[in-house]
């Protein structure tokens, strides 16, 4: 059966469950609607219907494909889980739970590029000492980065130019859509609307 998902109004630590109060129902339920009233286009693509993520993550061979958002329901707490561990940091496992409007761009790109293959995760959730070991290496890693908060993520579609994806990203207006042409990827995350690369 889906469960409905479940949050306090405390963020979710790294691999630990959710729990539910009414407030911090009613916060999630005014931020997505927030989200979609604040992104036009990004609420003609999700649409009301349930919503349905198949997602690919090259770094450890695995798939998720779920729905984790139904009309009657809203988000579903353990389908969240599962897209959260499938986005973790794959050099320690740690994970957190996803900004839900994160998923809803994820699957409003794989509706406009191609809903019929999964979209592989280059990079989702990094643990504090993951971002820091890259910063070492590349400066133009963020110190404060959305892929900390597990706010953002790095994508590509195999069969699609990184400019396409790069372009519908950009057509949804969801928050910060970075575009990464030589190492083939598109970074998109839930903060402001800004463009870079």
């Amino acid at each position: 059966m889906l469960e409905p998902m479940q949050l306090s109004g405390q963020d979710v630590e790294e691999g630990q469950t959710p729990c539910l109060d009414r407030r911090g129902f009613l916060k999630l339920a005014a931020c997505a609607l927030g989200a979609v009233a604040a992104s036009p286009a990004l609420g003609r693509t999700v649409g009301n219907k349930d919503r349905m993520l198949s997602l690919y993550s090259p770094r450890t061979g695995e798939t998720v494909r779920t729905v984790y958002w139904a009309p009657r329901i809203g988000y579903i707490g353990e389908s969240l889980k599962e897209v959260s561990w499938a986005l973790r940091d794959h050099r320690n496992d740690q994970y957190k739970l996803f900004d839900p409007k994160l998923l809803d761009q994820l699957y409003a790109l794989q509706r406009l590029m191609d809903p019929r293959q999964p979209m592989h995760i280059i990079s989702g959730y990094r643990s504090p000492a993951t971002n820091a070991m890259l910063r070492q290496h590349n400066r133009r890693v963020a110190k404060n980065s959305y892929h900390i908060r597990a706010m953002a993520t790095d994508i590509r579609m195999p069969g699609h130019s990184t400019k396409k994806l790069h372009r519908a990203a950009l057509s949804l207006n969801g928050g910060g859509v970075g575009y990464y042409s030589r190492s083939d990827f598109v970074h998109i995350d839930t903060g402001p609307v800004r463009t870079w690369g």
